[in-house]
C-alpha cells in the first residue's frame, strides 16, 4: 500500500517565494488533521497534493492564480515548487518534484510549467526520470496504485466539489463509473462476450474441418492401400520387362551386324554402278572423239610438241592482244559513259532551256496581244499585226509614255481649272448665300414692320371707330394710314424674292454641270491608271526576259570550255546533235570490233583444245 510521508511547498498561493518561506509538512499514520483559520493554507495543501499527484490545477484556475502573485512579491518572475516524498505500492521510496513560473508582463501574467522530475531509489542508487522522457502523471498513478478518479473525487477532493454525491443522477452515475471503473468493466465484459462468440464460431469451423479431415484420412488410407498394390504390380512388371530385355539383347546385336553388312553391300553396289557409268561415258567420249577427228597427225612427237609450243605462243600473243583490246574497250566504255552522261545533262539542259524559251515566247505573245489591244484603245498606228520587233516595242513605249504625259498634263490642267472654277463658284455661292441671308433678314424685318403697321392700322381703325365724331383726328389717322401703306409698298418692291430664287436655280444647274465634268475626269483618270498598270506589267516582262537571257548566257559560259575542249569550237544546237550522233556511231563500231576480236580469240582456244586432244589420242 502506498503512503505519503512529506511534502514541501514554495511560492504557491499564500506561501512565500523566499527560501525561508518554504514549508515542509509531515504526514502521520494513520491520520493527519490540518487545523487553522481561514486563509492559513489548508485548502492549498490539498490542492498541492492533488496537483503533484495528478497534475490537475484546482477548479476555476489555469495556473496563474495558483502561483504566488508577482505583484504581491514585488517580483517580475515568481517560481513555485512542490516536492513530495512517498512510498509506492511496493514500499519503495519515491520523490517527486514539480516546478512552475509566473511572469509579470505589463498588466498580464504569463504562466509556464517547468520540467518535473520523479526519483526512485533502486539498489541503493537514485534513478531520476524527467517529464521530457516520460509522462509523470501516469507514473504517479501507477506508483500510488489508485486511479485518477479516486484521487480527484475521493482522496484529494476539493472543498468546492465535495458535494458531488448530492448532484443529479446522471452526473453522480458518471462519477461512480469513473471511481469504480464501471466503463472499463463493461468494456471488458463486451470484449469477453465478443471473444466468446468468436471462439464459438471458431469451434464450429474446427468441428466442420475435423469432419472433413476424418473423411480425408479415410481416403488417404484407401489410397495408401491402392498404392501398395500398384507398387507390387509394378515390381512384378519390372521383373518381366527385365527378363524380356535380356532375351532381346542377342537379337539386337545380330540385327546390328545385319544392318552393317547391308550398308557395306549397298556402298559396294553404288561404287559398281558409278564405275560402270563412268566406263560407258568414257567409251562414248572416245567414240565421239574418233568421229570428230578429221585428220590424224602423222609426224613425230617432237614435231607435235614444237607445234604445240608454237600454238601456245600464238595463244599468249592473242591473249595479250585480247587484254589490250579489253583495256581499250574499258576506256572506250568509260568515254561512252561519260559522253552519255554529258549527253543526258545537255539534253536536260536543252529541255530546260527549251521550256524557258517556250515560256519566253508565250510571254512575248502575251505582250504583243496586250500591246495590240492597248494600241487599239489608244488609236496608235503601226501596231496592228504582231509579232513586234524591238524597234516597234520601243516606239510603242515612247508613244504610250508621251500619251500618258499628255493625258497627265491635260488632267492636271483640267484639275487646276476645275479647282479655280470651283473656288470661283464657291465664292459666288458664298456671296449669293450672304445676299440671300441679308435679304431674308430684310424680309423678316420688313415683315415685322408690316405686322406692326397692320397692328397700328387696326388700332387706328379702332380709335377711328371710337372717335367718329372727331374729324381732325380722322384726317390725321388717314394720313398715317396712307404713309404706312406707302412704306409697305416700298418694302415689297425692294424684296425681289423671285429673282433671288431664279439666281439660286441657275447656280445649282451650273454645279450639276461641273459635277458631270468631274465624273468624266475621274473616268479618264481610271483609264490612265489602267494604262500605267499595263506599262508596269510590260516592264516586269522585260525584266523577266532579261533574266532569262542572262541565265542562258551563264549556261553557255559554264559549258563553253567543255564543248570547246571536246569539239574545238562552240557549236550550235544542230552541230552538237551531229557530233553526238557521230560519237555514238564510233562507239558502236568499236563494240563490233571488240566482239569480232573476242570471237577470234575463242576460235584460237578451240584449236588449242583440239591439238591437245590429238596429242592425247596419239599417246
Amino acid at each position: 500500500m502506498s503512503k505519503i510521508e512529506k511534502m514541501s511547498i514554495l511560492g504557491v498561493r499564500s506561501f512565500g517565494v523566499e527560501d525561508k518561506d518554504k514549508q515542509v509538512i509531515t504526514f502521520f499514520s494513520p491520520l493527519t488533521i490540518l487545523v487553522g483559520p481561514n486563509g492559513a493554507g489548508k485548502t492549498t495543501i490539498i490542492e498541492c497534493l492533488k496537483y503533484i499527484c495528478t497534475g490537475d490545477f484546482p477548479p476555476g484556475t489555469k495556473g496563474n492564480s495558483f502561483v504566488h502573485d508577482p505583484k504581491v512579491a514585488n517580483e517580475t518572475d515568481v517560481r513555485a515548487q512542490i516536492r513530495l516524498q512517498f512510498r509506492d505500492v511496493n514500499g519503495e521510496l519515491v520523490a517527486v518534484q514539480r516546478s512552475m513560473v509566473c511572469t509579470q508582463k505589463g498588466k498580464k501574467t504569463e504562466f509556464k510549467t517547468l520540467e518535473g522530475v520523479i526519483t526512485r531509489t533502486k539498489h541503493g542508487e537514485k534513478v531520476s526520470l524527467s517529464s521530457k522522457c516520460a509522462e509523470i502523471d501516469r507514473e504517479m498513478i501507477s506508483a500510488l496504485g489508485v486511479s485518477r478518479s479516486v484521487i480527484n473525487n475521493v482522496i484529494f477532493c476539493h472543498q468546492e466539489e465535495s458535494n458531488w454525491p448530492l448532484s443529479e443522477g446522471k452526473a453522480l452515475k458518471q462519477r461512480f463509473d469513473e471511481i469504480f471503473s464501471a466503463t472499463r468493466y463493461i468494456k471488458a465484459l463486451e470484449t469477453l462476450r465478443q471473444v466468446r462468440l468468436k471462439q464459438g464460431q471458431r469451434i464450429k469451423e474446427c468441428q466442420v474441418e475435423l469432419k472433413y479431415l476424418k473423411q480425408n484420412k479415410e481416403k488417404a488410407h484407401e489410397i495408401q492401400n491402392q498404392l501398395a498394390n500398384r507398387e507390387t504390380q509394378l515390381a512384378a512388371s519390372r521383373e518381366n520387362v527385365k527378363s524380356i530385355e535380356d532375351q532381346l539383347e542377342p537379337l539386337r546385336n545380330h540385327l546390328t551386324e545385319i544392318e552393317q553388312n547391308l550398308v557395306k553391300v549397298m556402298r559396294l553396289d553404288n561404287e559398281i554402278k558409278a564405275l560402270e557409268s563412268r566406263k560407258k561415258q568414257m567409251e562414248k567420249d572416245n567414240q565421239d572423239l574418233q568421229q570428230k577427228m578429221e585428220k590424224v597427225f602423222q609426224g613425230t612427237d617432237e614435231q607435235l610438241r614444237e607445234m604445240y609450243q608454237n600454238h601456245q605462243r600464238t595463244v599468249r600473243e592473242k591473249e595479250k592482244k585480247l587484254t589490250e583490246f579489253q583495256r581499250e574497250l574499258e576506256r572506250t566504255n568509260k568515254d561512252c559513259l561519260r559522253f552519255n552522261r554529258e549527253k543526258s545533262e545537255l539534253l536536260v539542259e536543252q529541255g530546260r532551256l527549251q521550256l524557258q524559251a517556250d515560256r519566253h515566247q508565250q510571254h512575248i505573245r502575251t505582250r504583243d496581244s496586250l500591246i495590240q489591244s492597248l494600241a487599239a484603245q489608244l488609236e496608235l498606228e503601226g501596231l496592228e499585226r504582231p509579232p513586234f520587233n524591238e524597234r516597234q516595242i520601243n516606239n510603242f513605249h515612247r508613244l504610250v509614255k508621251e500619251r500618258q504625259d499628255k493625258d497627265m498634263e491635260a488632267a492636271n490642267q483640267l484639275m487646276r481649272e476645275f479647282s479655280e472654277k470651283e473656288l470661283m463658284k464657291q465664292k459666288q455661292l458664298d456671296e449669293i448665300r450672304d445676299k440671300k441671308t441679308g435679304l431674308e433678314r430684310t424680309i423678316d424685318l420688313k415683315s415685322d414692320i408690316q405686322n406692326k403697321k397692320q397692328l397700328e392700322v387696326k388700332n387706328l381703325k379702332y380709335e377711328l371707330h371710337q372717335l367718329e365724331g372727331s374729324s381732325d383726328r380722322l384726317l390725321e389717322l388717314d394720313q398715317e394710314l396712307t404713309k404706312a401703306k406707302h412704306e409697305l409698298d416700298e418694302a415689297e418692291k425692294n424684296c425681289n424674292v423671285e429673282g433671288l430664287e431664279m439666281e439660286i436655280q441657275e447656280l445649282q444647274r451650273e454645279k450639276a454641270t461641273l459635277d458631270s465634268f468631274l465624273r468624266k475626269l475621274d473616268k479618264e483618270m481610271e483609264q490612265l491608271n489602267l494604262n500605267t498598270t499595263i506599262i508596269t506589267q510590260m516592264d516586269m516582262l522585260k525584266k523577266d526576259k532579261a533574266d532569262k537571257e542572262e541565265q542562258i548566257r551563264k549556261i553557255k559560259s559554264r559549258h563553253n570550255e567543255e564543248l570547246i575542249t571536246l569539239m574545238g569550237y562552240f557549236p550550235n544546237k544542230k552541230q552538237l546533235e551531229d557530233w553526238l550522233h557521230s560519237k555514238v556511231k564510233e562507239i558502236n563500231e568499236t563494240r563490233d570490233k571488240i566482239a569480232k576480236l573476242k570471237e577470234k580469240s575463242f576460235g584460237g582456244e578451240e584449236e588449242t583444245v583440239c591439238i591437245e586432244i590429238y596429242q592425247s589420242s596419239d599417246c
